[in-house]
């Protein structure tokens, strides 16, 4: 008899423990615990981003647990592998869990602002990153369109340094038209080329490239076609890694030509590196908040004004900071990754 109690008191147990905090049911879940609900300054947080093959997302999200684990915060972590369905459902548990704050980065923001609405329905606040979707209480953005423009403003720096009308560079923009806030990103990158520079350039390829192997096999068969392609501009970090591994593969560590260059955004420990090295195609990366742990404090800061109450009813749209990184400033970054 004693043993049936002691059993049943486990079960009890485990299914309480089940029960704590905001779980999407992911094999990319990850979570802290702690001792749970807001009445202790201590809240129930469910995220779900895009992707966490993305080699940026995963490394501010890691800061971002972190931090989250030093606060004590519940929290779970979930990666939709880019498919909105997913994303929908992951949302759909977090209003289930009971969640006080759910961040989503969204797959495709129309098709989940169904259910962000069901959560602010349910009394839960609503944090997206990346889009300016209606259906939350804060979206925390970047301006997509400014900061392709401030890539190719960068660009045409390095382009006007080393290419003239007579000699002009071969440009392949790499992006991701199918997710509407890149392709406003390769649409500003295309303008700001065109606003900067001189008539010294000529965009000879557009590819695909979110992930560094697609955008190293788009850019080899690109390299291929057009053998003196030398400037390589795009979205994010698989732009530009899998670019600059085309070039080493091409020419090799210190002997890529410094006419060749690889620009684009986004701030990874390898993105980095490979700017510092000097012997490789990196040349400059416009970046956000500075390092990992720089945008995940700043993520964290978003989520206490929103759980504190602080009102955005009048603009909900808080757009983030960006700024080029450079051999100059590299190392200061480097010590937040």
């Amino acid at each position: 008899m004693k043993k049936r109690i002691l059993a049943m008191i486990v079960s009890l147990a485990m299914v309480g423990t089940m029960l704590m905090g905001c779980s999407g049911g992911s094999e990319n879940e990850s979570g802290g615990s702690s001792e749970g609900g807001s009445g202790d300054g201590k809240y129930k947080v469910g995220i779900t981003i895009q992707s966490l093959s993305n080699a940026y997302w995963a490394g501010v999200m890691g800061k971002l647990q972190e931090l989250l684990d030093e606060k004590g915060w519940d929290y779970t972590l979930v990666d939709c592998e880019d498919n909105s369905g997913t994303q929908v459902g992951q949302i759909e548990n977090f209003i289930t869990s009971g969640c006080d704050l759910i961040m989503v980065h969204p797959a495709d923001a129309e098709a989940v602002e169904g259910v962000c609405g069901e959560a602010l329905d349910a009394g839960i606040k609503v944090m997206c990153w990346d889009d300016p979707m209606e259906n939350t209480t804060a979206n925390w953005i970047l301006d997509n369109e400014v900061l392709g423009q401030e890539i190719g403003k960068t660009a045409a720096e390095f382009i006007n340094e080393h290419f003239t009308a007579d000699d002009k560079a071969e440009v392949t923009v790499i992006g991701y038209p199918s997710t509407k806030v890149l392709k406003d990103r390769a649409d500003g990158i295309k303008k700001g080329l065109e606003e900067n520079c001189e008539d010294n350039y000529e965009i000879i390829a557009e590819v695909d490239g979110l992930e560094a192997p697609e955008a190293q096999t788009n850019v080899e068969t690109v390299m291929s076609a057009h053998p003196n392609a030398n400037v390589f501009v795009g979205v994010g970090a698989g732009a530009m890694i899998g670019a600059n591994e085309a070039l080493l593969a091409e020419f090799g560590k210190g002997k890529i030509p410094e006419n060749y260059g690889v620009i684009t955004t986004d701030v990874t420990e390898q993105q980095l590196n490979s700017l510092k090295s000097g012997e490789e195609a990196v040349r400059a990366i416009v970046g956000f908040e500075g390092s990992n742990l720089d945008t995940a404090k700043a993520c964290l800061e978003m989520y206490e004004k929103i759980l504190s109450g602080e009102d955005f009813s009048s603009n909900k749209n808080i757009v983030r900071t960006i700024a080029p990184i450079t051999v100059d400033t590299v190392d200061k970054v480097l010590e937040g990754m």
